[in-house]
């Protein structure tokens, strides 16, 4: 039996992929998180074989979260599950640990089929990602401006392009005011631009955010 973590911070999403996942008879969702630390804590108290995890929750760093579990439970192996069709996202997940990538749009039938690829010690891509990688790996791909960035600055700008304040970034990320202005300024130096409608422009265009 694989047992199962899903973590996202929207209920109506779990209750989904706890329902795609239970069909089967050889995985067992026994558990879910709807933040960071409660992820953390979850993976500190119990063994799973998979954690199907959303990056952008509340109470830090999706990047980091990735990295620590890495670390510190490297028996459970991570299916990052996203929004994001951004091909760069996926490549910094894979880099921090994951074992997965798939986007909340794909088919059921994928969601099950890369759980149990993963739990049997492989890796899922999609097809159209495997190709992208390959490009970016190849150095095939030109690198855009927001490959300039470190992984804590990719994930500021993603949330100051969706909108968020430096006040509320701060709070989802557990940082300083300071701390997310210093990188706001760094990103926006990076990418040559001026303001946060700038970087919002950027991202939808580019698909990297709604």
């Amino acid at each position: 039996m694989i047992k199962v973590l899903v973590a996202d911070d929207h209920a109506v999403v779990r209750r989904g992929l706890r329902e795609i996942l239970t069909e089967t008879s050889d995985i067992l969702v026994g558990g879910e998180a709807a933040t960071t630390p409660e992820v953390r804590q979850l993976v500190r108290e119990q063994r799973w074989d998979v954690v199907v995890l959303d990056l952008n929750m509340p109470g830090g760093s999706g990047l980091e979260l990735l990295g620590d579990l890495r670390r510190e439970s490297p028996g459970a192996r991570v299916l990052v599950l996203t929004v994001s069709q951004e091909n760069q996202y996926a490549v910094r997940a894979i880099r921090a640990g994951a074992a997965g990538f798939l986007t909340k749009e794909s088919a059921p039938e994928r969601l099950i089929e890369a759980v149990r690829k993963i739990a049997a010690g492989g890796r899922y891509v999609s097809p159209e990602l495997a190709e992208a990688l390959a490009s970016l790996v190849a150095g095939e791909t030109e690198g855009a401006p927001h490959e300039r960035l470190s992984d804590r600055e990719f994930e500021i700008f993603k949330m100051l392009a969706s909108g968020r304040t430096v006040s509320q970034v701060a709070q989802e990320l557990a940082l300083s005011v300071k701390t997310v202005s210093t990188h706001r300024t760094r990103i926006l130096k990076k990418m040559e631009m001026k303001t946060n409608a700038e970087l919002m422009h950027y991202a939808v265009r580019g698909h990297i955010v709604e």
